[in-house]
């Protein structure tokens, strides 16, 4: 508790004088002022993160949380449990779909067990974290204790200064975790205040019976265990999951750290809801990569006040979004910094 307690203080509101200045070289380039709208946004929010005019982003990073969740006996997925530890290894194996987009970009993956039902043997690009073998079942008491909720969070912690001590200038947040989608509903429905169906999707494509039963789970999991939603931590250990306080965590890292974090979809998100409730200066540093077309993400997103850069109808998780987030992040100081002004390239300005 204490590590979580010292990076909370840690987190401090971003430089909002520095992106002052960066609004003024961005209207002095050579472009009509405004012009390249969010990607101008963009920039100006990484500077004021980063509190350097002239970041430029070189290493990046997706960390993708793994872990196992009890409530999948409910029968709530349309993939057996055993799929979370099968496809940690076409991570580590580099056959998975973010390992391509990371490829693409130029990214590292970097895998934490923080709680998959499976072990696994040391790897180069595999922290192993686990604080047990999945949560228990949400619906017969709670997910895990409120210790291993602050210490899912300390993991998420300990793998952003991990990253930011190597140098990485931003970092994403991924997840894989059967059964997650289940959590993340639970924990939208408690912090966004709303109802359950509203925030409850047909995550890995179950149909509409199973999705019934999955509402149905959930209405349970938060009359058994009556989350508080004032408090971030007993709703994470209530009806959360380890890798959904492990992204929490990572993001509470980055934010002490002056590090840009790119949140993916619904499960990160569910994840920023928490470390907003913990910490609610910890938004300024997300940035949001893309609107889910799992249906509680616009939710969780407005509550969260943050604008999505793009819309695929993607709910892959795994990163996978907030990869495509970080090579628009990228483009944007890239704007910024390399772009000629109008005297530099000897270009006459707007009249009057």
């Amino acid at each position: 508790m204490d590590k979580l307690q010292n990076i909370i203080e840690k987190i401090k509101k971003p430089n909002l004088s520095l992106a002052k200045q960066a609004q003024a070289r961005l209207d002095s380039l050579t472009k009509p002022r405004g012009s390249l709208g969010r990607l101008e946004e963009l920039a100006k929010q990484v500077v004021s993160i980063t509190g350097n005019l002239s970041h430029k982003i070189k290493k990046k990073a997706i960390v993708v949380m793994a872990a196992d969740h009890g409530v999948v006996e409910e029968g709530i997925s349309a993939y057996p449990g055993e799929v979370t530890g099968q496809m940690v290894y076409n991570f580590l194996d580099g056959g998975a779909a973010i390992n391509v987009l990371a490829r693409h970009i130029g990214a590292e993956v970097l895998v934490v067990d923080i709680g998959v039902a499976a072990d696994f043997q040391e790897h180069q690009w595999l922290m192993l974290k686990k604080i047990d073998h999945g949560t228990k079942n949400m619906v017969k008491g709670p997910a895990m204790t409120y210790d291993q909720a602050v210490k899912s969070l300390e993991v998420g912690i300990e793998a952003a200064e991990k990253m930011i001590n190597k140098g990485y200038d931003i970092i994403a947040t991924g997840d894989m975790g059967i059964g997650n989608t289940t959590a993340s509903s639970a924990i939208a429905a408690v912090i966004c205040r709303t109802d359950i169906e509203s925030v409850t999707g047909c995550g890995t494509g179950i149909d509409n019976r199973c999705l019934e039963n999955k509402i149905n789970v959930i209405k349970k999991a938060i009359s058994v265990n009556k989350p508080d939603a004032a408090d971030g931590i007993d709703v994470l250990s209530k009806v959360g999951g380890f890798e959904i306080g492990g992204i929490a965590g990572i993001i509470l890292g980055c934010a002490a750290g002056r590090t840009p974090v790119v949140i993916d979809g619904f499960i990160s998100g569910a994840g920023a809801l928490i470390a907003s409730a913990i910490s609610p200066d910890s938004t300024n540093y997300m940035i949001a990569s893309h609107c889910s077309a799992e249906k509680g993400h616009r939710i969780v997103l407005d509550k969260l006040g943050l604008k999505p850069l793009f819309n695929f109808d993607m709910r892959l998780g795994e990163g996978t979004g907030a990869a495509i987030g970080i090579n628009i992040a990228e483009a944007s100081v890239k704007i910024l910094n390399e772009m000629a002004t109008f005297s530099q390239a000897g270009v006459s300005e707007k009249n009057g």
